[in-house]
């Protein structure tokens, strides 16, 4: 079943149980579905690829993040918890994330695929681990363990 048909029988059962939250954030899951898929030059009628999906939602996430980050930082708690909850339900929709050492695992195999030896080969190991950890683990979180295991 497709997510969006996924997300609208969620947002049923949230407007019958009264879930405000979790309905605001279930509204913006839609809503990004559906710009992706009337997007200029995507052909009319196409549903979204799992990749696309995948993409869509850790784009959301993200921005959630940094969002909630953003106003702890400014004291604005309230504004914070509001962004934590909507992360907590777009996260159930991604695919699971992978743990700091699932990650390292995924890593060192990517780097003795590629041949890659030093920090100066960095690019070619972003590139492949970029597209094949994708919405498994957080660019940052790649980024700094590939730095680490490159030395």
């Amino acid at each position: 079943m497709a997510l969006k048909s996924i997300i609208d029988n969620h947002i049923k059962d949230a407007m019958r149980a009264k879930e405000q939250e979790k309905l605001t954030a279930l509204r913006s899951i839609k809503s990004l579905i559906l710009l992706e898929e009337t997007k200029e030059g995507r052909a009319q009628g196409t549903e979204l690829t799992e990749a696309e999906e995948t993409a869509i939602l850790s784009k959301a996430a993200k921005q959630r993040r940094e969002s909630a980050e953003i106003f702890e930082k400014q004291g604005r708690q309230d504004l914070a918890d509001k962004e934590k909850a909507e992360l907590t339900v777009i996260e159930h929709y991604l695919p699971k994330q992978l743990t700091e050492t699932e990650l390292k695992e995924a890593l060192q195999a990517i780097i003795a695929r590629v041949g890659a030896s030093s920090a100066s080969e960095m690019g070619k190991v972003m590139g492949v681990a970029s597209k094949e950890l994708a919405g498994k683990a957080d660019g940052k979180a790649i980024s700094a363990m590939v730095k680490q295991l490159l030395g």
